[in-house]
């Protein structure tokens, strides 16, 4: 089945995973969608790595990495993915650094990071480079290193960290969210500080829409004696929007994408037993959320990557582990 076309709002079910695991991590090269290790049903990091052909709805398995590991940090420099970091299977984060040469077809291995870390957030600039920010170290506390990563020498180079250990916020600082946000601008190498966050919060999502990001969900840290509670705020720039413009329903851990100029969210834990299966969208123009089709399989904690025009949902956890590969399609017809 391929993807576009057919309604103006769908889910199309794709060929699944060939293997169930959670904490994948996904990118895009050349109209392929590379699906990069991850978690088996025993919490156990994987070797495995697939591509996603869109014209033939087909999965196809490739060298598996040298190094079995989960929530890595994965970027295409042209037909080069880099891997870098991530869980190893003694649970501990890595310093590994690989790269898979799409022409090739084989794996390289290419100077590890200065220090371990797992939750690192990258972006590739170009075809040479990719500045990377490191969330946790071998001590399993946040780290504030930022480095950059120059191809043509092979090399890793120590830049200024945040302050605050944060590039997307909120992150983790210890135990505790955090809802600092700073940005890097990577041609003057400096950081600036924007305003905070409202809300601190863990498992929330934050879309990039055009001139605009948005924050939105996620769960709140109860205070002493009280529990976590899921959260159906949102807001945007941090201009908190009106209760009537609320997520329709309170949710963590969910898919969530900018598709055909609409926010969209579906999925995740909420408060019910169950994982939820609803999904919605804000429509800037209409300043309100409106349903979606429910998820055909309800489920938490996916991977997920926009392709042409359809946001795909991949893996993650329903009963147990999910193979299942999901892309929720809109139009403006």
């Amino acid at each position: 089945m391929s993807l576009g076309g057919g309604e103006a709002r769908e889910w199309k079910s794709l060929a699944p995973l060939p293997s169930r695991r959670v904490y994948s991590a996904l990118v895009e090269a050349a109209g392929q969608v590379f699906a990069v290790g991850g978690c088996d049903d025993n919490g156990v990091p994987v070797d495995s790595f697939e591509v996603y052909s869109p014209e033939a709805d087909q999965w196809t398995a490739l060298p598996p990495m040298p190094t079995a590991r989960a929530g890595v940090a994965v970027a295409a420099l042209g037909k080069r993915i880099m891997v870098i970091g991530g869980v190893g299977v003694n649970q501990l984060p890595l310093k590994v650094v690989e790269m898979y040469n799409v022409d090739e077809g084989r794996w390289r291995k290419r100077s590890s990071l200065r220090e371990a870390a797992m939750g690192i957030s990258v972006t590739a600039k170009g075809e040479r480079g990719l500045p990377g920010l490191g969330r946790m170290g071998s001590d399993l506390r946040p780290h504030n290193f930022l480095q950059h990563y120059d191809a043509l020498k092979d090399i890793w180079v120590s830049l200024a960290g945040p302050p605050d250990y944060v590039l997307e916020g909120p992150a983790l600082q210890s135990k505790y969210a955090v809802n600092a946000f700073e940005v890097f601008d990577t041609d003057t190498r400096s950081w600036t500080k924007f305003p905070n966050i409202p809300n601190k919060r863990a498992f929330s999502s934050f879309v990039p829409a055009e001139d605009r990001l948005y924050s939105l969900g996620g769960l709140r840290q109860g205070r002493l004696y009280r529990q976590p509670k899921f959260m159906r705020t949102w807001e945007c720039g941090w201009m908190k929007m009106e209760r009537s413009c609320y997520l329709k329903k309170r949710r963590a851990d969910f898919v969530a994408g900018y598709l055909q100029g609409r926010v969209v969210v579906a999925g995740g834990l909420g408060n019910q037993p169950t994982v939820l299966e609803s999904a919605e969208a804000f429509h800037p123009d209409k300043n309100k959320w409106e349903s979606l089709p429910p998820m055909p399989t309800p489920r938490c904690a996916c991977s997920s990557i926009a392709l042409r025009g359809c946001l795909l949902a991949v893996g993650g956890v329903s009963q147990g582990l999910s193979t299942a590969v999901e892309a929720l399609c809109l139009s403006d017809s």
